[in-house]
């Protein structure tokens, strides 16, 4: 297990630079191709079969997805099908619930590494969060950030949103990116709601320029990922990424 960093929480910042989130959005919604671009397109159903991970591949590749996200058990496949077509694998840790032991965490993250995943989303420990627990929140996520930076992989760090006050949503964005965290991220899509662009606004206000923010959980129309754009979002994540580019014109 890697020696972890404690958080300083008295060096907590909002001093974190700007993202033009107007900028952004009109240049990605410009066209089809520049909105799957940002989408991570995702398979995470725990029914989830070999062919339906297979034709998720195929559709990330067709229209040129951010990544395939899948459930860890299908990254092999996932790799294996996208390897030379420069589309990374992405995959979830600690998911869906956010309370896995941190040395499970490092195992899973050395693993996944080492089979091909180049995109990992951790949800971070959202119990020891709401109990005031900081430390052992940014210990958990940079036992992930550690690993998966070693590796040259992202890390977007889920801190299911719906179940947190603004405060808590505050604190835990500053947390994740002093922790390492590249995307804060909103949700998981399983529990009691999904992105919102009033979220979104917030994480951006946290993270500025320092890190991306990925908005995920019930986008199904384009219209979710102009108004999630529009409020900060930079990477989007969602199931219906094909019948979202085909209303800009994707066949």
């Amino acid at each position: 297990m890697p020696v972890i960093t404690p958080i300083n929480e008295d060096e907590l910042e909002f001093d974190n630079g700007s993202f033009d989130a107007a900028a952004f959005s009109a240049q990605t919604l410009s066209g089809w191709r520049n909105v799957a671009s940002v989408i991570d397109h995702t398979l995470l159903k725990p029914d989830a079969t070999r062919t339906q991970v297979e034709k998720l591949c195929e559709e990330a590749v067709r229209y040129r997805f951010a990544c395939a996200m899948v459930n860890p058990i299908w990254v092999s496949t996932a790799v294996s099908i996208l390897n030379g077509t420069g589309i990374p694998v992405g995959v979830v840790v600690g998911f869906p619930l956010g309370a896995t032991l941190v040395s499970t965490l490092s195992t899973e993250t050395t693993s996944l590494t080492r089979l091909g995943a180049r995109e990992l989303d951790m949800v971070l420990p959202i119990g020891q969060l709401k109990s005031g627990n900081h430390q052992a929140v940014g210990i958990a996520i940079r036992a992930v950030t550690k690993i998966a930076h070693q590796h040259g992989c992202l890390v977007k760090v889920i801190l299911e949103t719906c179940l947190l006050t603004v405060e808590e949503k505050l604190r835990a964005a500053e947390i994740a990116i002093q922790a390492g965290a590249d995307f804060l991220k909103t949700s998981t899509g399983f529990s009691t709601s999904g992105a919102t662009p009033a979220d979104i606004a917030l994480l951006r206000g946290v993270a500025g320029a320092r890190a991306g923010v990925k908005a995920s959980g019930g986008i199904r129309t384009l219209a979710d990922v102009r108004a999630l754009l529009e409020a900060g979002a930079n990477r989007i994540g969602a199931s219906a990424s094909v019948a979202i580019v085909r209303e800009l014109g994707a066949e």
